[in-house]
């Protein structure tokens, strides 16, 4: 798919859209939540299905009277034809009352439009995927590795192996355009459609990092194989191996052993070079393994190559930087009750519906 200068401005408004709901939340900002609705936007919590105007007000009155929250908004993927548009984006929600920390896992689906110049949200339904549900009391457990091969340990400076990863990334990309003559070309024009071409590049290495979290915790091995080249390599821990490999393997994993996983990248950095790109992106992976709750925060250390005008990963690897784990403190009822909207393996998950619309 191309992207045109009306999809960089339109992306650029959604997400914007997409982060002030998150603010107005946090915030108990009435005004500033409504901004993200068209005045005749619909949504679906589960809880409350019916006007937005309804539920904005609901949750502005209920977070003037709770505790701080934090809404963390990420891995927006989105999807733009004219003046209409459709989204997935991930939200890790930290909310607590007097006695407990929650830890809450979802998704917004939405349906976008414009009216009177403006991008708003037309629609959204909430996904439940999990949660965790701590006394207040809570500590950091022992660290576990739940992956079961060896990744890179997070360090500072340069101890750090993601350090290392990422110059040896930069070099393979650098001793490539040694090789590229049409990067000798540095007259005014050049420059000009070469800072637009990695603009656009960058949007296009944001949506293979957004497929790898849906195909990850979807396990959708098809939509994982499409973000790789045939050569690519993956280290993960959990598989060690090609593209291929890893797309079969870890979705036979997470769908046999884990009762759900989120991953939640923010922080993506990216530097394009011609047809070469390297990567490094944080991410936040939640899963529910074996009667526990286990967190990872660590890093994607990445390098992208673009084959007959199509951007793929040639190689990925996670760095580990913490984890957690305790025993499961998963809920489907009481807090959750009328959160009806769950997650899902595979294309009976309601993002597939939603993504068949454009």
């Amino acid at each position: 798919m191309t992207l045109t200068s009306h999809d960089i401005i339109a992306r650029g408004d959604i997400k914007n859209i997409l982060a002030n709901h998150s603010r107005g939340i946090d915030r108990a900002d009435f005004n500033l939540l409504s901004s993200a609705y068209h005045p005749d936007a619909t949504v679906d919590y589960g809880f409350y299905n019916g006007p937005a105007a309804g539920l904005v007000e609901i949750l502005a009155k209920a977070q003037k009277a709770a505790a701080p929250s934090t809404h963390r908004t990420s891995n927006m993927w989105i999807k733009i034809v004219g003046e209409k548009a459709i989204s997935e984006s991930y939200v890790m929600a930290y909310v607590e009352d007097a006695t407990t920390q929650r830890l809450v896992f979802g998704r917004y689906l939405d349906r976008l439009s414009v009216q009177d110049g403006a991008w708003r949200i037309s629609h959204r339904t909430y996904i439940l995927d999990g949660n965790t549900n701590r006394p207040m009391t809570a500590e950091r457990a022992d660290p576990d590795v739940a992956h079961t091969h060896f990744v890179p340990q997070g360090g500072h400076g340069a101890a750090d192996p993601g350090r290392t990863l990422l110059a040896y990334a930069e070099a393979q990309v650098n001793n490539s355009l040694q090789k590229d003559s049409k990067m000798q070309n540095n007259d005014e024009n050049t420059v000009l459609n070469s800072t637009l071409d990695a603009a656009l590049s960058k949007l296009a290495i944001h949506d293979l990092g957004m497929a790898y979290c849906r195909g990850v915790d979807r396990a959708d091995a098809d939509l994982l194989k499409t973000i790789f080249h045939e050569d690519a390599v993956v280290i993960s821990g959990v598989i060690n191996g090609s593209g291929n490999e890893f797309s079969e393997g870890i979705t036979d994993f997470v769908e046999n052993n884990v009762d759900y996983c989120f991953h939640s990248v923010a922080n993506e950095w990216v530097e394009v070079k011609g047809d070469h790109a390297v990567g490094e992106h944080y991410v936040v992976a939640q899963m529910t393994m074996g009667g526990e709750d286990i967190m990872t925060g660590g890093r994607y250390i990445d390098r992208y190559e673009r084959r007959e005008g199509v951007w793929k990963i040639t190689s990925r690897t996670f760095v580990m930087d913490w984890n957690t784990k305790g025993p499961t403190t998963l809920q489907r009822g009481g807090f959750y009750e009328g959160l009806k909207n769950w997650g899902k393996w595979g294309k009976s998950d309601l993002v597939y519906d939603l993504w068949k619309m454009i």
